[in-house]
């Protein structure tokens, strides 16, 4: 599984979305969805606009904790 951490990005970093919209030119419905995890997925771009406006990776905008209920062949 893939945790969406960017509320806790925006927490830590004490930005709000629209801040972050002004920054990076991201619609601010596109990063509510984002903040929402109801986002299936995110573009590269919008990735690396995320991680100019809020100083950090991708490794500190999502993180991986493996399905202990899958097999390596399920995986």
């Amino acid at each position: 599984m893939i945790k969406n951490r960017f509320a806790l990005m925006l927490a830590i970093k004490r930005m709000d979305r629209r801040e972050v919209s002004k920054l990076t030119g991201i619609n601010r419905h596109t990063l509510r969805n984002i903040y929402l995890d109801k986002s299936k997925g995110i573009e590269f771009e919008t990735l690396d606009k995320l991680c100019f406006a809020l100083d950090c990776t991708p490794n500190d905008l999502f993180k991986y904790i493996p399905d202990e209920n899958l097999t390596k062949s399920e995986k």
